[in-house]
């Protein structure tokens, strides 16, 4: 008997259910049948597979596993029996048929949670009920959106194609932006579950890369891709062995991947050559400043300061204002950092990393009271259980 490892096997299935969804709606024209004879080759793979070890082409395996499946639906439905030649051709898979797929689970007339819930279930292959798991909501809710956005894909007539030079900007905005939110909820979740944060850090990187692959001349897809895999490389140092969360100024920096650094930053080059900045880049070169900094006191603060000056001109937020307070902390003294802080606006009330900031700043200035307060509203905002023992740390020592 071959066994399969869990995380192999996960990959493997990763790689090539995105690809195989991509084929089948390009050759069914029906994006919820499609989707549907994917989970069944899945299914069957995640079967087989550990007892019989993973295929030599595990993409051919499972095409040939979704077309028979599809064949016998097919037969039954006398409106698509122009398809079963098309569904008869040995895996090819096209990697334009991938990208199509991914800008038609990130339309812009699908809401947000539903575009995430979207994608992780037909490019990245998760199921339902691992989606709801890594996002701490039922299961109900996500085959809901599921649902919603498949028909709402069908009755809109939503084309099943990469958009247009006139269409590229909004809609690839878009794209990046899902496989940013889900890259921030991997990375730092709402809510404990490290494992599955791993795996949809994973899901994040695959679809960076493969986005990265198809459209190497987008500047803000390759600053994705390079602000992911800097996040990355210091994953090892992030925690510590009772899983705590070690402050970026405390992590061994020798754990931290540096060959993977360097080639982040290689990407980082490679858009900056294109001479179009966008956010993306941006934070991938703020990301970098740390990244490539020996110890923690060569960080070059006053080149943060200035990247997040020009990351408020091209894309203004509370947060980022108040993530440019802190490297001001650095450069002009916690006074000046506070002040800055104080004067953000009140949406940020409900942010716990704006209380925790404003608590690290009072502390430097000897209000301690005040920064015991501020520590306590962060805690009470934050369901991570890594940032809720850093604060109670905090709290224990004031």
């Amino acid at each position: 008997m071959t066994v399969v490892p869990h995380d192999e096997l996960a990959r493997v299935v990763r790689d090539h259910a995105g690809r195989l969804a991509a084929s089948l709606v390009h050759l069914t024209g029906d994006f919820g049948a499609a989707e549907d004879l994917v989970q069944d080759a899945v299914e069957a793979a995640l079967r087989h597979w550990p007892v019989d070890g993973i295929p030599d082409r595990p993409d051919a395996w499972l095409h040939t596993v979704a077309r028979r499946r599809g064949l016998d639906v097919l037969r039954r439905d006398a409106r698509h029996r122009g398809k079963l030649a098309l569904l008869g051709r040995p895996a090819q898979p096209d990697p334009g048929d991938l990208l199509r797929l991914i800008f038609t689970c990130c339309h812009p007339a699908l809401p947000r949670t539903a575009q995430v819930a979207l994608t992780l279930r037909v490019v990245c292959g998760l199921t339902t009920a691992q989606i709801a798991k890594a996002f701490l909501i039922p299961e109900s809710t996500v085959g809901q959106r599921i649902t919603r956005a498949k028909r709402k894909i069908s009755e809109a007539g939503i084309p099943y194609r990469v958009p247009g030079p006139d269409e590229l900007g909004e809609r690839l905005a878009v794209v990046l932006a899902v496989v940013y939110l889900l890259f921030n909820e991997a990375y730092l979740p709402s809510s404990a579950e490290p494992a599955r944060g791993r795996d949809l850090a994973d899901d994040a990187e695959f679809l960076a890369t493969t986005l990265h692959n198809l459209m190497p001349g987008e500047p803000e897809v390759t600053g994705l891709l390079a602000l992911i895999r800097l996040h990355r490389a210091r994953a090892a140092a992030r925690f510590d062995v009772h899983g705590r969360l070690v402050r970026l100024a405390d992590q061994d920096r020798t754990r931290w991947d540096h060959q993977a650094i360097t080639e982040a930053t290689r990407l980082i080059s490679a858009a900056a050559a294109r001479r179009r900045p966008g956010p993306y880049q941006l934070q991938a070169a703020i990301v970098a400043c740390h990244a490539e900094a020996s110890r923690w006191e060569e960080t070059d603060w006053a080149q943060i300061r200035v990247l997040y000056d020009m990351l408020l001109h091209l894309a203004p937020s509370p947060v980022t204002r108040l993530h440019r307070a802190i490297a001001n902390r650095y450069v002009a003294g916690p006074a000046a950092a506070l002040a800055e802080v104080d004067a953000l606006p009140g949406t940020l009330d409900s942010y716990h990393l704006f209380h925790a900031t404003r608590a690290e700043l009072l502390r430097d200035l000897d209000r301690l009271d005040e920064a015991r307060a501020a520590d306590e509203a962060a805690l009470a905002l934050t369901a991570n259980p890594a940032e809720q023992s850093l604060l109670r740390q905090r709290l224990s020592w004031a």
